[in-house]
């Protein structure tokens, strides 16, 4: 069934009225569909089901996930990398089911960066990005040369080569978040998990992350999916996006059909004045 974004206009106008956003319409996966979905529900104790989710990624999509605190962006986001289980429904990545994949063949196919994280045992910046490359290890193997380049050269995109020899627990939280992006792109999946990638993070590095994940998806045929709290960062850098209301409803599609004032306003509980920069929408709160 076709979803609609909600709108405080919804009363007084069609809901395939220009300005209120396009339906949500399902996209029948295809051969090289990266990940699918079909009637998920994910499981949020004590909440209604809300929306079945019919999501297709496929190469050459960077997906945005926005919603206010608690409307499951990074249960959905576990979720899909089979972290958590559905309340109801299928994953499939690549065509395969998520449950059926064993756990090293699905991390070679899909990475996801966590909203917090915590370190097991100490370990420099350097072994922390090789835990990349472990999927594509056998039992008892050792790295590789080639093994150590990929993972110097995601530092080197991340801006941490100077911290290599660095034990993980003097960094900073902003460079703790980019070296766990760091070791998501030394294991070099097809499609990219990143919950909260910009937390933390200046504005010069918020920029150099999510340019080098739009680099990695325009000219890798690869895709990702972006919990952010950003609305503009959003609008910026994802060509779809996906809403979630705090009841479980969604909406999901192309971002110019979303990034609707009326629909963010719902989202947010929030009134939102829009302005134009580089023409693309900019959402600022209004204080009334």
């Amino acid at each position: 069934m076709p979803h609609t974004p909600p709108s405080a206009a919804a009363a007084s106008q069609p809901h395939d009225a220009p300005g209120l956003g396009a339906r949500s319409v399902h996209q029948k996966p295809g051969p090289d569909t990266l990940l699918a979905t079909h009637d998920l529900v994910i499981d949020i104790p004590g909440r209604p089901p809300g929306s079945p989710l019919e999501l297709t990624v496929d190469p050459g999509q960077c997906w945005g996930i926005l919603g206010p605190n608690g409307a499951g962006k990074s249960t959905l986001l576990q979720t899909l990398a089979g972290l958590r289980a559905a309340r109801a429904g299928t994953i499939k990545v690549k065509g395969q089911r998520i449950a059926t994949l064993p756990r090293a063949e699905l991390a070679r196919r899909l990475g996801l960066v966590f909203q917090t994280h915590h370190d097991g045992f100490p370990a420099t910046v350097l072994e922390t990005a090789l835990i990349g490359r472990h999927p594509y290890l056998r039992p008892w193997d050792i790295e590789t040369s080639e093994d150590y380049a990929r993972a110097r050269a995601a530092l080197a995109e991340m801006d941490l080569s100077d911290l290599e020899g660095r034990m993980v627990d003097t960094l900073s939280g902003g460079e703790r978040q980019r070296l766990a992006i760091a070791t998501v792109l030394t294991q070099d999946p097809s499609l990219l998990l990143l919950d909260e990638p910009t937390s933390q993070l200046d504005l010069h590095h918020q920029v150099a992350v999510l340019n080098r994940v739009q680099s990695i998806v325009a000219q890798e045929n690869r895709a990702a999916v972006l919990v952010l709290h950003d609305v503009n960062l959003a609008a910026r850098y994802c060509d779809h996006l996906l809403l979630l209301f705090p009841d479980g409803q969604a909406c999901w599609g192309p971002t110019a059909t979303m990034l609707v004032p009326s629909a963010l306003e719902r989202l947010y509980n929030q009134r939102l004045s829009v302005g134009e920069v580089d023409g693309l929408p900019v959402f600022l709160p209004r204080n009334e």
